[in-house]
């Protein structure tokens, strides 16, 4: 994985960029992931928002930036009530209030290819190449309801939204993300919908479950407890897919009454690409290991996720981003250090966002991207 860095003093913005460029040919797809940073957060929103802006079209006139066209674009908020606003209604756009802890008031994902067809269609953003259909969502809402309701609500309008591609949950989604209001109190609503809905599609422990984060966050609509994104694949053969487990460091999610898997492999041609879950301090029993320490929970969950990564022929190496989650703002610090020091330049968010246990101190997700030489199956 390629990794380069870009600080703007002008505008004081700073971007962690990763690049994964195949192999195979020089026509095949590139990938990027950017992470854009307000380096100076004493200004109001308005105008660090104005600064991202700015930083994203001095980004796309680098030379080897030029052409790409934007996937997927995440903004974290501070305040989401009162910023989600003044932000565009793009397709490829979502936002969530999970302030950024080095103290700006927002930060950004960019999710960029190069050498794809990109469009906008029924409400999703989708992604054409070598017989490969991708379909991107987020910023999906339910105003009204408990939990448990909205995600029921939530799940089953995705479903109507794949049908409308001739795809379904079950075999066409990879990836989901969950943010909750008051984790504490509404993730159990959350879970037991899902868990439901799961089953309704023939999804459960004897088949296979999805990838996926259920984390804290604010929705930017006041009536919001739940908010939804995902990932979807149509074109790919079933033996492209792997589920990542890591049993001899994690339990099955089912054994503790979740429905996700731990990560998810698609082999391509020139490349495997793994979707690491959220992932904390866990062990092979679904208990909390180092209660209390944030050092100890930290490296624990760098090994469980080594460990998933492993056993998709993959190592810390081949990130090419990732999102962190604290719960206590206060371990800011030493997470920042531990994990500058392991992934220096790799793209990365810290945000405050409160983990689906109490005694979880730290959550992560990532993105691996690794080199494949396979010709089994269509170069991504």
């Amino acid at each position: 994985m390629q990794t380069t860095q870009y600080h703007w003093s002008e505008i004081g913005v700073c971007a962690e960029v990763s690049c994964f460029e195949s192999e195979a040919s020089l026509n095949e797809v590139v990938e990027y992931h950017v992470m854009l940073h307000v380096l100076s957060a004493k200004d109001l929103f308005e105008a660090q928002y104005d600064r991202l802006r700015k930083a994203e079209a001095l980004l796309f006139q680098e030379p080897k930036l030029q052409g790409m066209q934007v996937v997927l674009k995440r903004v974290f908020l501070s305040d989401a009530a009162n910023q989600a606003s003044f932000l565009p209604n793009e397709v490829c756009l979502s936002c969530i209030q999970q302030p950024p802890l080095d103290g700006s008031k927002i930060a950004e994902w960019l999710y960029l290819q190069k050498g794809s067809q990109v469009s906008h269609q029924k409400g999703c953003v989708v992604v054409d190449h070598n017989g490969y259909r991708h379909l991107f969502q987020g910023r999906m809402l339910c105003s009204s309801g408990d939990s448990y309701t909205q995600t029921k609500t939530l799940l089953a309008q995705y479903g109507t939204t794949l049908q409308g591609f001739s795809a379904t949950l079950s075999d066409h989604c990879l990836r989901t993300w969950f943010f909750v209001r008051d984790v504490d109190t509404q993730y159990a609503g959350l879970v037991k919908a899902r868990r439901e809905y799961f089953a309704e599609q023939g999804l459960n422990a004897h088949t296979h479950f999805i990838a996926s984060t259920g984390i804290g966050g604010v929705p930017e609509s006041g009536n919001a407890i739940v908010q939804m994104g995902a990932y979807a694949l149509m074109g790919f053969a079933p033996e492209q897919l792997r589920y990542l487990q890591a049993l001899s460091h994690m339990s099955p999610t089912a054994q503790y009454g979740v429905t996700f898997e731990r990560g998810t492999l698609v082999e391509y041609g020139d490349r495997a690409q793994i979707f690491v879950s959220g992932t904390a301090s866990i062990d092979s029993q679904g208990q909390v290991m180092h209660v209390g320490d944030i050092v100890g929970q930290t490296k624990r969950m760098w090994e469980n996720v080594e460990c998933l990564l492993a056993e998709g022929n993959a190592g810390l190496e081949d990130i090419a981003q990732m999102i962190v989650y604290l719960r206590d703002g206060a371990d800011y610090a030493v997470v920042k250090e531990m994990f500058e020091r392991k992934f220096p330049g790799v793209p990365k968010v810290i945000t405050l966002a409160p983990i689906c246990r109490p005694s979880w101190l730290i959550e992560m997700e990532c993105i691996a991207v690794v080199h494949r030489d396979n010709s089994k199956y269509r170069n991504f």
